[in-house]
């Protein structure tokens, strides 16, 4: 179905470089691809993670802080900027954005999550693409790994928040390998999941870049959550934006994790 909705997450090492600035080239290209699959009848919604690391390029540091005081007003400097560079390219293709930062108890709230609910469905009825981060300047639950923890898991909770049909990670590795591939050439791809076994849950190694929070793990986490609203997650490489359209055409691309629940909504 072409109206479907499809929730994407940007991984702070897709749209980031190691010195912390962004990838202005993996940047465009997200947006020309995005805006390019919603004029072909795609309903978007995009979280995006950086706002810390983005804060760390503009600010000149090289290492991200450990005190959480910095980490927030890392990620007001940050959000400030993704904004802007989201508007500007979007801009360009004709298509409007829009800002929703979200926190926890917000959604775990029943009124909180209704009204969340009702600003998703009319921004995407208006045409509009949400881009949605969690809120870091007022709410420490991410940076403290508490909550959210992590926009892995946060792309999950709003993947059914809004009935999404699919739930895309875009990372820097190609999906879930039986090994891991930057230690092991030999590292086979597994193109499917069918069920998150504890089998496949070591396969997950640790932290991702030293500007993000996520890993392998926290994508399995946010598969988990995802197939238990029955919401299928494709896990690929944000190096190539030709891996969108290879998912709109039906093809093999990353790994896929199938859903294990019923379909919510």
């Amino acid at each position: 179905m072409m109206d479907e909705i499809w929730l994407l997450n940007g991984g702070t090492s897709t749209l980031t470089y190691e010195n912390g600035r962004v990838n202005l080239r993996r940047m465009e290209s997200l947006c020309r691809t995005v805006s390019d699959l919603q004029n072909a009848g795609k309903k978007i919604v995009l979280v995006s993670s950086g706002a810390i690391g983005v804060g760390m390029g503009k600010l000149g540091l090289k290492s991200r802080p450990a005190q959480t005081e910095k980490k927030q007003a890392l990620a007001a400097v940050g959000q400030c900027e993704l904004m802007f560079l989201y508007d500007k390219f979007f801009g360009e293709y004709n298509h409007t954005v829009a800002q929703v930062l979200l926190t926890a108890n917000v959604v775990h709230d029943s009124r909180g999550k209704q009204n969340v609910q009702n600003t998703f469905r009319e921004l995407l009825s208006m045409g509009a693409i949400p881009i949605v981060n969690e809120n870091d300047t007022v709410e420490t639950s991410e940076l403290e790994g508490q909550n959210f923890g992590d926009n892995d898991t946060l792309s999950a909770v709003v993947a059914g928040l809004v009935c999404a049909g699919l739930l895309v990670i875009l990372t820097d590795i190609n999906g879930l390998y039986d090994r891991d591939p930057r230690k092991d050439p030999a590292a086979r791809l597994i193109p499917r999941v069918t069920a998150i076994t504890p089998e496949i849950e070591t396969l997950a190694g640790g932290a991702g870049s030293s500007r993000g929070t996520g890993g392998m793990a926290t994508k399995l986490r946010a598969a988990k959550i995802a197939g238990g609203a029955g919401i299928p997650c494709a896990v690929v490489s944000g190096a190539d934006m030709q891996n969108l359209y290879r998912l709109l055409e039906g093809e093999p691309v990353g790994t896929l994790f199938e859903p294990e629940g019923p379909r919510e909504g």
